[in-house]
């Protein structure tokens, strides 16, 4: 199930793309966006990745860190990282943990084929480690925007 606003977001450890650990609560005193994405080098995942690059600066001045993730390998986000120049941290949740915790591991379908998967799905997580805001189903080419309108970034 999905988390909603006001819970605490639950900590993790996980892998970034350069084989180094990153725990959630290494990031108490500061805004995360934590967002969860189906699979590096598709379609909507590349542009929802080049969106949050393309913001990035607005993100960062502004406090926040962007932290995505998805069931991929360190080698496989060292890859999309490096091909499209992503500045933030990838995060590899191979056995899915994480993503379960955050109730975005569900049976998907996609061409009558049905499957688990990540469902996009972004938090915005304060200072606190409480989650402030929840998009789920996001449009890739909307939604860095997106959470720039609604928290009034500038």
């Amino acid at each position: 199930m999905i988390l909603k606003i006001g819970e605490k977001a639950p900590d993790f450890e996980l892998l970034d793309q350069f084989g180094e650990a990153h725990k959630l609560s290494d990031y108490l005193g500061k805004k995360v966006i934590l967002y969860f994405y189906p699979k590096d080098n598709t379609p909507g995942c590349t542009t929802e990745a080049c969106n949050f690059r393309d913001n990035y600066a607005v993100f960062r001045a502004n406090g926040l860190q962007i932290l995505g993730v998805s069931a991929d390998s360190v080698k496989s986000h060292k890859a999309f990282q490096e091909k499209y120049a992503l500045p933030f941290i990838l995060l590899a949740d191979t056995d899915h943990a994480v993503s379960e915790a955050y109730g975005v591991w569900a049976l998907k379908k996609m061409m009558g084929r049905e499957y688990y998967g990540i469902l996009r799905t972004t938090y915005v997580i304060d200072e606190e480690g409480k989650i402030v805001g929840v998009y789920e189903k996001v449009k890739p080419d909307e939604h860095a925007q997106e959470i720039i309108s609604n928290l009034k970034l500038s």
